[in-house]
């Protein structure tokens, strides 16, 4: 189970990982998260990155390391991470290799409501996201075949982590598109007839309302 973080914004980690190598203030933290591509896998909201390195040295993760001015900018807080910061930095790393998490997609969300629309309709709709899967999957393979030209695999994980779930996703989809193409999908048939006749088969309205008492 998850546990409560001190600052719970996947942005502090970032943050901490960053700030574990050197003193950094935050604009430079920022062009070294976005260098990395780390603002791709943690999901990072930028407008929040002064709030979280507030916090974490309110809450004695990181410290003010003393000031740099570049040009004629004003000066900037430079910070370095503490020895609790890098306790949580490492406690959090673990956590997140050791222990899944139940995530909900979009697109599971979405799966869950289909019926609503006709069955050609969603197999359209199938076809259209899996044109986007190839191209999405295609530009990450040349990208990571180009990162493996530069940087040690160390680096490059989370960037193979995501190409396999793209390519996870986009086997499963062509999987359900042939069911739904051949025919062979189970009750096909009753969902085109309820969206002819706005009625749903006995079997499956008393089947539905079964599991709503059951939830």
């Amino acid at each position: 189970m998850a546990r409560r973080r001190r600052v719970g914004n996947l942005l502090a980690l970032a943050v901490l990982s960053v700030v574990a190598e050197r003193p950094m203030h935050a604009y430079e933290m920022a062009s070294v998260i976005r260098a990395r591509g780390k603002d791709r896998d943690m999901a990072v909201k930028w407008g929040s990155l002064y709030t979280v390195v507030h916090n974490l040295d309110r809450h004695g993760l990181i410290e003010a390391a003393g000031s740099a001015r570049e040009g004629g900018r004003p000066e900037r807080t430079v910070y370095r991470i503490t020895g609790a910061g890098r306790a949580e930095l490492d406690d959090w790393t673990r956590e997140l290799l050791s222990e899944p998490e139940e995530e909900r997609p979009r697109f599971e969300a979405g799966l869950s409501v289909m019926g609503g629309l006709p069955p050609d309709e969603v197999t359209d709709l199938l076809r259209r996201r899996l044109d986007v899967l190839r191209r999405e999957i295609a530009a990450r393979r040349a990208e990571l075949e180009r990162d493996r030209a530069g940087l040690p695999r160390l680096f490059l994980l989370e960037s193979e982590y995501g190409l396999a779930m793209r390519e996870a996703e986009a086997e499963w989809t062509r999987s359900l598109l042939g069911e739904l193409a051949g025919g062979s999908f189970p009750g096909l048939d009753q969902w085109r007839e309820f969206h002819r006749t706005g009625r749903l088969p006995p079997d499956v309205a008393g089947l539905a309302e079964r599991r709503s008492v059951t939830d």
